[in-house]
């Protein structure tokens, strides 16, 4: 089981937004950031991810009923968030890009 960790704290009286790794730091602007992080479109993208196992980001475009490209700039987010992975396969001579859930939970901490 993968955590991802995502910590809201009040700072001069507002929110900043912040998801500490061990790698790396990320820093938001503002809820509005997380909130385009955790979009219903990227929500549906990790259901289909999910529930209904895509072969490649076209077909996942295709299951959504949405784009190559949006659907490529949503993943392309969550990837680098560590919520999913594109692994790479081999199909005929040419390569395409499997998207796999590698986080199941999401945690949101609120500090005050």
């Amino acid at each position: 089981m993968v955590t991802r960790e995502i910590t809201i704290k009040e700072s001069k009286g507002a929110f900043s937004l912040f998801k500490p790794t061990k790698k790396e730091g990320y820093d938001f602007s503002g809820i509005s950031s997380l909130r385009q992080l955790l979009s219903n479109e990227k929500a549906r993208i990790l259901d289909v991810i999910k529930t209904e196992k895509p072969s490649s980001l076209y077909d996942l475009a295709k299951k959504l009923g949405r784009s190559f490209k949006s659907i490529h700039d949503d993943v392309k987010l969550l990837e680098r968030f560590g919520f999913i992975e594109l692994v790479e396969e081999k199909v005929n001579r040419r390569i395409r890009h499997k998207p796999q859930i590698v986080a199941d939970t999401i945690t949101i901490h609120i500090k005050i």
